[in-house]
């Protein structure tokens, strides 16, 4: 990993950058589109969204003028979005993602996910997202916020399997065994609010780490992650944030910094609990 631009292959050849900018909570408007246009302009190539977040529209928005000032065309780079909780279903999920679609202005989406594992619903649900991967509506398709039982049931349900599994993850909530599972299935982790929302930031030891190597504890976080094997998505809306946090390529953690970071594990999440949600 030497840049933004740098990828890891997903099981089915797939290209997907291992860093790139979510878009959580900003709602639509000029700071969302200009958050998006400048992360393409400053070297990102991935932008993360959802269909619950409300702000699809701004994110398309976002990429039409950061492809305009770039020159770079709509191949170059991978969108992400979710089906929600309320459209789970093969018929709900097929006009869901085509609504998204539209929404985003784009031709195909390059990742698709099921945000939350509704018992009941997801199975049903992946069905249509190999129909719409089959039909290359979607290059990639996975799931959000899935444990490991929920994993087995849709591999054991499942015809195309799922390329990526999207989870809170940070160093308060490692999830070794969810990792070590999705590692053994070719699953591909990301992680969403890798900086636990900011609740990391005065961490003593990252601070340390972050002095020794003249770097933001976002960017020790970030680079702990990617060391990790992990895909990553910090949020932000402000330029220098965002270039600071793609930033990461110039230091390496050690081994023993590695486990550190790990030791700060308390299994402690910031978002709901994925056996445990009512929406």
């Amino acid at each position: 990993m030497k840049n933004l631009q740098d990828t890891v292959t997903l099981a089915n050849g797939v290209k997907m950058p291992w860093l790139g900018l979510g878009v959580f909570k900003v709602e639509e408007g000029q700071i969302l589109m200009d958050a998006v246009s400048s992360a393409i302009t400053n070297g990102y190539r991935s932008i993360d969204t959802a269909a619950i977040y409300g702000n699809e529209r701004g994110v398309g928005e976002g990429i039409k003028l950061g492809l305009k000032k770039t020159g770079i065309s709509r191949s170059e780079l991978f969108i992400t979005t979710k089906v929600w909780t309320e459209d789970l279903g093969y018929e709900e999920t097929i006009k869901a993602f085509e609504t998204s679609l539209e929404k985003l202005g784009l031709d195909y989406i390059d990742l698709y996910l099921i945000h939350w594992p509704k018992e009941g619903k997801y199975l049903e649900t992946w069905k249509a997202l190999e129909t719409l991967y089959r039909e290359g509506k979607i290059k990639s398709i996975g799931v959000s916020n899935f444990q490991i039982h929920h994993l087995e049931t849709l591999l054991n349900a499942s015809e195309i399997k799922p390329m990526i599994n999207q989870i809170e993850l940070h160093p308060k909530l490692t999830q070794k065994n969810l990792l070590a599972f999705c590692e053994s299935r070719n699953i591909q982790v990301q992680a969403w609010s890798p900086l636990m929302q900011g609740k990391l930031l005065d961490n003593p030891l990252l601070r340390e780490l972050a002095h020794k190597y003249q770097k933001s504890v976002a960017q020790v976080i970030i680079r702990w992650d990617l060391q990790n094997g992990i895909v990553t998505i910090p949020k932000s809306v402000k330029e220098q944030r965002i270039i600071e946090n793609g930033n990461v390529f110039d230091f390496c953690l050690t081994k023993e910094e590695m486990k550190r970071i790990d030791s700060l594990n308390q299994d402690l999440r910031v978002g709901p609990d994925p056996d445990n949600f009512d929406f």
